[in-house]
């Protein structure tokens, strides 16, 4: 089986690595000026998206391997990144102002904070960027042909851009009436996981790893959704966002108790009285 070694994304014609790395810098470089220019680091947040979306362009145009797997993967990640970006820009067009996240950093370091910005917030999530579409990076260099063997990874990806959409737009219905301000979105997806959008982004990109690795030796391309995975779970999406949405939003800390964090399950059954009693 043709494997891609990692050397491989740095040599030859079809350096995909080279041209997505000076692709996604520009986006990043562009989206960090806009940002001092409005005082908004946020404008970040619906670029992310259609940063993958960039890359795998750059890998269909600039890789070398089979046509066809070019062009399948650009239309997985564009589907998923434009959808994305769509919806962020939506929400920020209806949320004005910075997030709360970010003014945090700001107060953090008022004297450096462009620049420690452009460090620690743009530029990570451009690395960030380009180490979770290594699967994309590297199928665009395989020349293999599609086989029945993506199937899987296919049904994976479905499924978690299902979840995402979903799961966004019950949110945003959730949140446009009145009546729901304060209270805690358990309905829908949200009965079976606090997270269905991060389970739905982690999906998306186990599901694309998986039509690469009909390719052999793309399975080192793991760490691709493994970091996705680690971010969502644990740093950036819900670690983050749950830090402190028990101080902002009562009721929080029985939706957890009932709640699964991450993987969708049934909804576990609310203690006995007696139970919280004690």
């Amino acid at each position: 089986m043709y494997g891609v070694p990692p050397a491989a994304l740095f040599a030859g014609p079809g350096s995909v690595l080279a041209v997505a790395t000076a692709a996604v810098a520009v986006v990043i470089l562009l989206t960090w000026l806009l940002a001092l220019r409005l005082r908004d680091v946020s404008v970040i947040d619906p670029v992310w998206g259609p940063a993958f979306v960039v890359v795998a362009a750059v890998a269909a145009l600039v890789g070398d391997g089979c046509p066809a797997r070019r062009w399948l993967l650009l239309a997985l990640t564009a589907i998923w990144g434009l959808r994305l970006g769509i919806h962020l820009t939506r929400r920020k067009l209806h949320e004005p102002g910075e997030d709360r996240r970010y003014t945090a950093m700001r107060n953090a370091h008022p004297n450096n904070f462009a620049l420690w910005s452009l460090g620690w917030v743009f530029a990570v999530q451009g690395v960030l960027v380009l180490i979770i579409s290594l699967p994309v990076q590297v199928g665009a260099r395989s020349p293999e042909r599609l086989s029945p063997a993506i199937a899987p990874g296919l049904i994976v990806y479905l499924l978690g851009l299902g979840f995402e959409a979903i799961g966004d737009e019950q949110l945003r219905r959730f949140k446009s009436r009145p009546e729901s301000k304060g209270r805690v979105m358990d309905q829908g997806l949200w009965r079976y996981t606090r997270h269905p959008n991060y389970f739905g982004d982690a999906c998306v990109w186990w599901g694309i790893w998986l039509v690469v690795l009909q390719c052999g030796g793309s399975w080192w391309t793991g760490i691709g959704p493994a970091m996705i995975t680690l971010f969502l779970v644990r740093i950036s999406g819900k670690g983050m966002l749950e830090r402190d949405i028990g101080e902002r939003r009562p009721g929080y800390a029985d939706y957890i108790r009932r709640t699964s964090g991450f993987i969708p399950m049934p909804p576990r059954a609310d203690p006995a009285p007696e139970a919280k009693q004690d």
